[in-house]
């Protein structure tokens, strides 16, 4: 199979970001590549044991989960055609309620909430520019999880402003109410950072 190239300097749409047939994971801002390392072991954990919680809660219920590699389009002003679409993520977890918004490749518009898993080669990314994205679009709740200091720090978006105000940093044994559920899914942080022998 021959070797995709990429120039990162050129602007793609989602129509291109669909032709690129091989392994490696990418996301698209405003039409510009970024590309990933696959997740470190504690990463994918967290992942799971997160999910795992999520996906109980939701049972017999309208809302969906969905883990990385998951396609989120954020269209720039309401666009459907793959080609008008330069921004596309792989939010580590999704959680979609409006399922208007699900297709058969993934999310087209704003998740209700979106967790994002620190690593390495991520902080930034994680924390500025998709920060500022969830926030442009609508994401009504976003995570980041920090694995090396096992924290999590919650935004939730201020309907009058659109902003996210900050909430909280947890640690430790603490537990996390998900404020698009109205605090009826608590998180235990004691279950999220456990890790398997």
């Amino acid at each position: 199979m021959e070797t995709l190239q990429l120039n990162l300097s050129t602007r793609y749409s989602y129509a291109d970001y669909l032709t690129w047939f091989d392994e490696k994971r990418r996301e698209l801002v405003n039409g510009f590549v970024k590309l990933f390392a696959a997740p470190v072991r504690k990463h994918q954990e967290i992942s799971i044991n997160l999910a795992t919680d999520v996906k109980i809660f939701l049972k017999n219920k309208p809302c969906r989960i969905y883990h990385a590699p998951f396609d989120v389009r954020f269209p720039a002003n309401g666009e459907t055609e793959d080609s008008d679409i330069y921004t596309v993520v792989q939010p580590d977890i999704s959680i979609i309620c409006d399922k208007k918004k699900l297709d058969k490749r993934g999310c087209i518009g704003a998740p209700d909430m979106i967790i994002e898993i620190l690593s390495k080669s991520s902080v930034a990314h994680d924390t500025k520019v998709k920060f500022e994205l969830y926030e442009k679009h609508g994401v009504r709740e976003y995570w980041i999880v920090r694995p090396d200091e096992e924290t999590v720090t919650v935004f939730v978006l201020n309907d009058n402003m659109q902003k996210y105000e900050y909430i909280s940093t947890y640690s430790n044994d603490t537990k996390i109410p998900v404020n698009i559920f109205n605090s009826e899914l608590i998180i235990d942080l004691k279950n999220i950072f456990t890790e398997e022998d």
